[in-house]
């Protein structure tokens, strides 16, 4: 697979079942992060299903960052396509004098946004290589990404992310970690991490790229399968999974949670490697809420504290 980069500035189941899924998804998403996030597009087109705050507290962190930023766009051909998709990806590299660690970030429904990419540069400052796709790049009206998305209106944002092809996300997912893996300042290991949506798209990547080194999915669903109103653990795709699965979950999320019994104990039946932590008092989606100056529950605070010395450790050993 050849990989077309061009570098910015620094700052400038079946498919019916997946997309009835994220459907759920992105409404249970919509609901809870409305006392959580302070999501507003990156050129200030903002998905009014979530807050109209805005998250500057991430962006004033990412600016003050020294480490190097850059956009990439990454090109390749999809499966029986005539022609090429472009993924738009912010890439942050770590301030090491070895080879590291490459971690792909899967974003939230909310699409790309100031905090995901602070997360990607927290993660390079603990000396890994973070890239985040954008993986509405070319959903948008002109052919752009979140921010050109969340012009066509309030809910732009997450029915965009609901119609995405699951194949497509799987394919622009390889693509961003065949590209980041591939760099000279790479050592060849590779993981993944992603929150909410992403955290779900996490666990169904570990079941299609199973020579990844870890998937860390925080408040993510599991992979399910059968109709709506009677679905059960996808065992199926979870038989694919070579990678160990760290989740990460919230005590207030049982929206998530409900199925997290079934998963360890199918898990356990395949004998793969699934350690989930549940945060006490914590709410979805609290690795972002922990981190908001405005966030009225210190729990979200504490469960993030906890939640990224945890995810360092194992980092640390992969």
């Amino acid at each position: 697979m050849n990989h077309l980069v061009i570098k910015q500035s620094k700052r400038s189941v079946g498919a019916i079942l997946l997309l009835v899924l994220s459907v759920t998804l992105f409404s249970g998403c919509a609901a809870v992060h409305e006392a959580h996030s302070k999501l507003q597009s990156d050129h200030g087109h903002a998905d009014s299903t979530a807050p109209a705050e805005t998250q500057d507290w991430a962006k004033q962190r990412l600016a003050k960052s020294p480490r190097h930023q850059e956009w990439v766009k990454i090109k390749y051909k999809p499966a029986n396509a005539t022609t090429e998709r472009e993924v738009n990806a912010f890439l942050v590299y770590p301030e090491v004098k070895t080879k590291a660690t490459a971690i792909v970030v899967v974003h939230e429904i909310f699409g790309m946004s100031d905090w995901v990419q602070s997360l990607a540069d927290q993660l390079a400052e603990a000396g890994y290589i973070a890239i985040a796709p954008d993986l509405l790049s070319g959903m948008g009206p002109n052919k752009g990404g979140t921010s050109d998305v969340a012009t066509g209106g309030s809910n732009a944002i997450g029915i965009a992310i609901r119609a995405l092809p699951p194949d497509q996300i799987t394919a622009d997912l390889n693509a961003v970690a065949d590209y980041v893996a591939s760099l000279p300042s790479a050592n060849s290991k590779l993981a993944v991490a992603g929150f909410c949506w992403g955290g779900g798209e996490t666990f169904r990547f570990a079941t299609n790229r199973p020579s990844l080194k870890a998937a860390f999915v925080f408040y993510g669903p599991t992979p399910m399968t059968g109709p709506q109103g009677n679905q059960v653990i996808d065992k199926a795709a979870l038989a694919r999974v070579g990678a160990p699965v760290y989740g990460f979950y919230a005590e207030n999320d049982m929206r998530i949670n409900a199925t997290l019994p079934a998963t360890i104990e199918a898990m356990k039946q395949l004998n793969k490697k699934f350690e989930p932590v549940t945060y006490a008092g914590a709410g979805h989606g609290f690795m972002r809420a922990g981190e908001d100056p405005n966030d009225k529950n210190p729990a979200n605070k504490k469960a993030r504290d906890d939640a990224w010395k945890r995810w360092r450790e194992i980092l640390a050993k992969i």
